[in-house]
């Protein structure tokens, strides 16, 4: 009777054990989630995350795509010293922008377009700042670069003079002094501007200039013009007090594409992801830059120690005008008209071949479909 009695107490206190297991082994999940600084959506698929908000999904998921835990070290070359012309990608930079698409941006400095493109071509810099003439002349001679952006969507050449002198118009140039840098794309296209306006190249004085002399020869009266850049010998003599006149290119026929950001077809290949990403990222930077030119000059100030800020804002405001040629859409995304004068003036006065179509030289499969508009 004992035995049986015995028996029967083990048989309830096992019972009571299975019947209480269930209970307690759902504890762990329950405290599991209590550390909320932990980041749980992370390890939820976006679409998951998103579902109880439809609308917040195209939010969460470019962005949780866009931000890898391990960010692409990129390297930008620029054309030349930093300053204003440069102050759109130094100001992206500062805002995040790069960051935010998962780059790890290094920017430097060049020696002018010709040679930032030689390095493009032959990888010793993944995406860079260049004349649009210069890329195209290195990839007509088997360079492997193409242009995926365009900033400045027209050239910032002038022809310069003094205000007494009166030259406000290309025909105003005959029976002129002008003033040239030998073998400047300044120089090479002002024989189309002749031919535009219908001017004989030999009613002019055309006389060669070294650089380091172009603006002491205007300002001595040596010559009655020069030709150079409104964002840089332009604010030069402003800023010595005189008053002068511009003529620029791309008023009197020659609108050639400007500066431009330029990678290779082996980075497009590889990574398209971040070839769009980088223009993307780019495009919002000269966006903000011409909301707040002011914020652009100081950035470019403080990542190069570059000049002083006043004199970065005045560059800045010249190319800030050359962002969007007439009839353009977006940043980025020159009207076809601009590069098809751009070949056809390359193709007779540069030397360009002509055994491939302009859109060789570029493309706008990188240029976002809600790239900042144009004005």
């Amino acid at each position: 009777m004992r035995k049986l009695t015995l028996l029967v107490l083990v048989a309830v206190a096992l019972a009571v054990v299975a019947c209480a297991t269930p209970t307690s082994a759902p504890v762990p999940p329950t405290t599991a989630p209590v550390p909320t600084s932990a980041p749980v959506a992370t390890s939820v698929p976006a679409a998951t995350a998103a579902a109880p908000k439809p609308t917040a999904a195209p939010t969460v998921a470019p962005t949780t795509a866009a931000v890898p835990a391990t960010k692409t070290k990129v390297k930008l070359t620029l054309n030349y010293l930093a300053g204003g012309p440069q102050a759109g990608f130094a100001y992206a930079k500062k805002l995040g922008y790069y960051d935010a698409v998962g780059i790890d941006l290094t920017i430097e400095e060049g020696k002018g377009s010709a040679t930032t493109a030689q390095q493009i071509a032959t990888g010793q810099t993944d995406f860079g700042f260049s004349d649009g003439p210069s890329v195209m002349q290195v990839r007509s001679k088997g360079g492997d670069i193409r242009i995926v952006a365009p900033i400045l969507q027209t050239n910032g050449f002038a022809i310069i003079s003094l205000k007494d002198k009166n030259i406000t118009k290309p025909a105003d140039l005959v029976g002129k002094k002008l003033a040239v840098q030998p073998g400047s794309a300044q120089t090479v296209l002002l024989d189309p501007i002749l031919a535009a306006n219908k001017i004989d190249p030999k009613s002019l004085n055309i006389v060669n200039i070294d650089p380091a002399a172009l603006i002491g020869s205007l300002l001595q009266g040596q010559v009655d013009a020069i030709l150079a850049g409104a964002d840089s010998q332009s604010i030069s003599i402003r800023d010595q007090g005189f008053q002068i006149n511009e003529i620029y290119y791309r008023d009197v026929g020659v609108p050639t594409i400007g500066l431009s950001i330029a990678t290779t077809d082996a980075m497009i290949k590889k990574d398209p992801v971040l070839v769009k990403n980088f223009v993307s990222a780019s495009l919002k930077g000269w966006d903000a830059a011409r909301k707040n030119p002011d914020a652009a000059a100081q950035a470019i100030t403080d990542m190069f120690l570059a000049g002083n800020k006043d004199a970065n804002l005045k560059q800045l405001n010249v190319d800030l005008a050359l962002l969007c040629a007439k009839g353009a859409k977006t940043l980025g995304a020159p009207p076809t008209d601009n590069w098809n004068v751009t070949y056809d003036l390359l193709t007779q006065y540069m030397g360009l071949p002509k055994d491939k179509p302009i859109t060789d030289y570029y493309t706008t499969d990188f240029i976002p479909a809600d790239a900042p508009p144009c004005p």
